[in-house]
């Protein structure tokens, strides 16, 4: 075949250092479209992103050329700097150390987007905790609930 073709659908869910309520909704949108901006940057194709003032999700679209551990650490690591750089009163910002990976198929695209625009309607009724322990047991994934958090 003389082409690649991908479709690499992740939905991607990490939080602020220590689960702390950061991202005001004052500031949200611009956070939102940096990180998307960061993903544009390295051919990655956001096609939604969102969250509350403790974490966020993205759903991104990767390409062939780039492993998840990097798209996250480029995401992270760019965001974080800049948030720091660009807030004052968020000078010691920082996400958390680890991150959710999940994929998903063409079929859930418009249900994950969806789900990943009505964050702060979901979470009226489920803390972050509760939300990310779910889908780790809905993705079968091992894991010590003494060590998911930190």
């Amino acid at each position: 075949m003389a082409d690649t073709f991908v479709c690499c659908y992740l939905h991607i869910i990490f939080s602020t250092k220590y689960r702390e309520p950061y991202l005001s909704s004052s500031i949200q949108n611009r956070v939102w479209a940096y990180l998307g901006g960061i993903a544009k940057e390295h051919e990655i194709m956001p096609i939604c992103i969102g969250g509350t003032a403790d974490h966020t999700h993205l759903l991104l679209s990767l390409p062939s050329t780039i492993t998840i551990s990097k798209v996250v650490q480029l995401i992270k690591g760019g965001s974080s700097k800049w948030i720091s750089d660009t807030f004052n009163e968020l000078k010691q910002f920082a996400w958390q150390s680890g991150y959710g990976a999940f994929s998903i198929g063409l079929s859930m695209k418009e249900r994950t987007m969806r789900y990943i625009e009505q964050q702060e309607k979901h979470h009226r009724q489920k803390t972050f905790q509760e939300e990310y322990l779910e889908f780790l047991k809905r993705y079968h994934i091992e894991f010590d609930e003494r060590y998911v958090f930190d």
